[in-house]
């Protein structure tokens, strides 16, 4: 198609290893390798860790990473992420990011102005340089950030705070030309919301360690760890509020009698200090870090099944990219949502789908799944299907593309 020039505007961006940054960073590489042209205005690497990575400073550059013309912009980041310091972490990059976004369209006019969400606080920016460059805007949109707030207690329900971001984030999705989204249930939220149908684009997040889980070794980790003979329950991500690992914990504790199975909780984030206190005593639990990009595959495969626990409330405000990596694995996937969600239907024959919230349902499942190894393997295989069809990469780009062709014709 039709080489386009695109204005990319969002906080996270890679070398963050999770969330959303590795798929906007690889989305803007992408899109460069297909013969477009992007320049991203982005936050200071933080995530998940919440503090300001190494080797970077607290300044405004631009520098060309993997084709792309990246400017990063400084930002408040907070050690605790309260309701309240969120909402100024949001706000410090959106007013740092509007004299980045500026000068880029001003040296370089774009086609198209894209941004994501979160952060939604800097789509007033992307909106302005839209219109002052008489140009689309596209917002997508990975988190329904207000819904999450309220559905992990950062926001209270019927406040004035939740009123008004409640009416900030309608505006906003009223003022794009095109709002995308991951999954099919967050697009029907969209249309309650009020977005016309014909504004609405399905664009998922992809499987983006395929390549590593190919050619992982999960006995590495397991002789390293202690786990051989182990049937291990995984969970690798983020450890946050809305994530609801407390289940896991409580789950745990209720099987701390089965040596054989062992829940693994690896990762970083607010939470982390608090859950480990909840899981003191425990030993069936074991807490690692992150792990470094060249040995995601060898954990994902350590796993004999993974965990994705969400909030009663929070199913359908996100469909977590690391399922895609699960399923990728070749592993059943336990997750704690309801039927019906964009989860449970990702799903099918890939996993078990247990009530949010219920340590006893996730207990039930696993000790179903530790005692028929075969019933493991067929799922397992099932959801490496799943992921190769619906999980793709090229598939997302292809995606984009269709939307811009959508947009400028």
């Amino acid at each position: 198609m039709t080489p386009r020039r695109i204005l990319f505007i969002g906080l996270n961006y890679a070398p963050e290893p999770i969330g959303i940054g590795p798929y906007s960073a690889g989305l803007a590489e992408a899109l460069v390798e297909r013969g477009h042209s992007v320049d991203a205005v982005v936050g200071q690497p933080y995530y998940p860790d919440w503090k300001l990575f190494d080797g970077f400073e607290r300044r405004w550059k631009t520098s060309v990473e993997n084709g792309v013309s990246v400017t990063r912009c400084p930002h408040y980041i907070p050690a605790n992420p309260t309701g309240s310091r969120r909402v100024a972490h949001h706000a410090s990059f959106a007013s740092s990011a509007y004299p980045a976004a500026r000068k880029l369209r001003r040296a370089t006019p774009p086609d198209l102005v894209f941004t994501v969400a979160p952060s939604m606080v800097a789509a007033p920016v992307a909106l302005r340089m839209a219109r002052r460059a008489d140009v689309p805007l596209w917002l997508h949109v990975q988190d329904f950030e207000v819904g999450a707030a309220l559905a992990t207690g950062l926001i209270e329900r019927e406040s004035r705070a939740a009123v008004a971001a409640a009416r900030f984030e309608d505006r906003m999705l009223h003022s794009a030309n095109l709002v995308s989204t991951i999954s099919h249930p967050m697009c029907q939220l969209l249309e309650s919301k009020g977005v016309a149908k014909d504004r609405i684009l399905e664009m998922r997040n992809w499987a983006n360690h395929t390549a590593a889980i190919v050619q992982g070794d999960g006995s590495a980790f397991r002789r390293e760890w202690g786990l051989e003979g182990k049937t291990v329950a995984l969970y690798s991500g983020n450890i946050a509020n809305k994530q609801g690992l407390d289940v896991v914990i409580e789950a745990a504790r209720l099987m701390q009698e089965r040596e054989d199975i062992v829940f693994v909780i690896c990762g970083e984030g607010p939470n982390r200090k608090n859950l480990e206190q909840l899981a003191s005593g425990l030993g069936n639990v074991i807490f690692r870090d992150l792990q470094p990009e060249h040995r995601i595959g060898d954990l994902l495969t350590m796993a004999d099944i993974h965990l994705l626990p969400q909030l009663h409330d929070a199913a359908d405000l996100v469909l977590p990219s690391k399922l895609g990596n699960m399923l990728a694995s070749g592993r059943p996937v336990i997750a704690t949502v309801r039927p019906g969600t964009g989860i449970a239907r990702e799903l099918v024959d890939c996993g078990i789908v247990v009530p949010p919230e219920m340590p006893e349902a996730i207990v039930s499942a696993l000790e179903a799944l530790a005692a028929h190894p075969d019933y493991r393997e067929t799922m397992g295989r099932a959801a490496a299907e799943r992921a190769r069809t619906a999980w793709s990469k090229e598939s997302v780009v292809d995606r984009f593309e269709e939307g811009l062709e959508r947009l400028l014709g």
